[in-house]
């Protein structure tokens, strides 16, 4: 893959993960402490991102760092989807069977877990 496609598609996935995460080039640039006309240059694939902004932005976005950086899919969206789908399926069940959901899941936690 040349630079060029590679750099494109790493500014489009941090395009939708800005916006997924509802903040404005603006917001992105403080929270990144630099300046707006940069996010908006990394964002159309004229500027490169260093590995730190990566870093940041991936935290920021709490997306996969590899997602971002043009390599795979988005681990935390395919979860998403499957919590999501999993709670659609769970409405039409008896209060009882979603009484032994819970408890299955909370078995599944790892010892110490509090959430």
């Amino acid at each position: 893959m040349k630079e060029n496609e590679k750099r494109k598609i790493i500014a489009n996935r941090i395009s939708l993960a800005r916006e997924r995460a509802g903040l404005t080039q603006n917001q992105l640039a403080k929270l990144l402490n630099i300046p707006r006309p940069s996010v908006a240059e990394i964002e159309s694939g004229k500027r490169k991102v260093s590995a730190e902004e990566l870093i940041s932005m991936s935290d920021i976005f709490e997306v996969d760092i590899n997602w971002l950086a043009g390599k795979g899919e988005n681990k935390s969206d395919e979860q998403r989807d499957k919590i999501q789908l999993a709670a659609r399926n769970l409405s039409g069940l008896k209060s009882e069977d979603i009484d032994k959901i819970v408890d299955l899941l909370n078995s599944l936690k790892p010892k110490g877990d509090s959430h």
